[in-house]
């Protein structure tokens, strides 16, 4: 059984929470559900250890994660930037999750940056901005930060030299458990992706420890709009376009469809995989036209790198299998560039190999 941070780290990291009087916990602009999972499940284990926490992210969850904040208390920079800027003056520990580098805070960086209160970094994105944290726990291997979390209260809880986290780990309250549930099925769209044998693991132990897989299923996989269902449909069936000669597929996704379906941040979370349910089709993207770019999602199966894809050619990166970055040109301009950046990529590729 792997244990993935050290302990030097994890009792430093106890010794920050049992010193600090007001922490704040952070996570990336259009968060998602292991964004949100991995603040709600720190706030959580602070408070069933009796330690307060506030939450700030800098816009709001989807419709879809809502229930995640029933009772609002997620601090939102876009709705109320002095509120967040007051609590960040506030802090003397910053958590920041699910995210490698203070640009995915947008407008939030700069206040990050000025504060002077301990960072500390809990992710699981290749290449962490190493000089802005105090603390990191960063594992790539690893399927969502909710998975990292999930180490990391292992350790905090003592169960290190233990073999059976469910059988010895009766400490982490139910709150907490759902919290990294629903970070752990999001990242991993369902187990379909990024899931290790440690996933699996961290799964069923949660399971034994009361969380209802059913429920949490439900919540989150059911609980899209209308409207979300009725654009899901338009795009199987008017906007996926096949690149057979390169295993790939696009969708193309106007501000005008946005408007004609009510899409609302989180609608189209999971539409860039659907491409790669068709046969035959390993890479897949989904652009997504906003008023000063185009949003660009990369998903891939087999050994193709979209993270390699999209820092060379989409302003971004990400994990090796889903990726994501920006484009500032036209929509109408993205299918040609899309095939281009292909071509070259592929290319580049064969290249390397040949210079080997």
């Amino acid at each position: 059984m792997e244990f993935y941070f050290p302990l030097p780290d994890i009792i430093k990291l106890r010794t920050l929470f049992e010193n600090s009087s007001n922490i704040l916990i952070i996570s990336h602009t259009n968060p998602d559900g292991d964004a949100i999972g991995s603040v709600k499940a720190i706030k959580n284990y602070l408070k069933s250890k009796g330690l307060d926490a506030k939450i700030a992210v800098p816009n709001d969850c989807p419709d879809y994660l809502q229930f995640m904040d029933s009772t609002g208390e997620i601090m939102v920079w876009r709705r109320n930037s002095r509120k967040v800027k007051e609590a960040v003056a506030k802090c003397d520990l910053m958590i920041l999750a699910d995210f490698n580098n203070l640009s995915r805070v947008d407008e939030m960086e700069s206040c990050l940056k000025n504060s002077s209160a301990v960072k500390v970094l809990i992710d699981h994105h290749p290449s962490p901005q190493e000089n802005t944290f105090d603390l990191i726990f960063s594992e790539t291997t690893l399927s969502s930060t909710c998975e990292a979390l999930y180490w990391i209260f292992l350790g905090l809880e003592g169960e290190r030299q233990k073999k059976g986290f469910a059988e010895s780990n009766q400490s982490l309250d139910l709150a907490t458990c759902e919290s990294l549930y629903v970070g752990l099925i999001t990242d991993t769209n369902n187990y379909s992706n990024s899931a290790v044998s440690s996933t699996f693991r961290m799964a069923s132990d949660l399971l034994a420890l009361g969380v209802d897989k059913e429920k949490i299923q439900h919540l989150v996989f059911g609980g899209f709009s209308e409207n979300r269902m009725r654009l899901m449909g338009h795009l199987l069936l008017n906007k996926i376009v096949l690149l057979p000669q390169f295993g790939a597929g696009y969708i193309l996704l106007s501000a005008s469809e946005q408007s004609k379906f009510g899409f609302t941040d989180g609608d189209s979370e999971g539409f860039v995989n659907m491409p790669l349910n068709i046969k035959g089709i390993n890479i897949s993207a989904l652009f997504t036209e906003n008023d000063s770019h185009i949003r660009v999602s990369l998903r891939s199966v087999n050994d193709f790198s979209v993270n390699s894809l999209a820092q060379r050619f989409y302003n971004g990166g990400g994990h090796e299998r889903a990726a994501g970055g920006k484009l500032f040109i036209p929509l109408r301009d993205v299918p040609e560039y899309f095939e281009s950046s292909l071509m070259n990529f592929l290319k580049e590729g064969r290249s390397d190999e040949n210079d080997k």
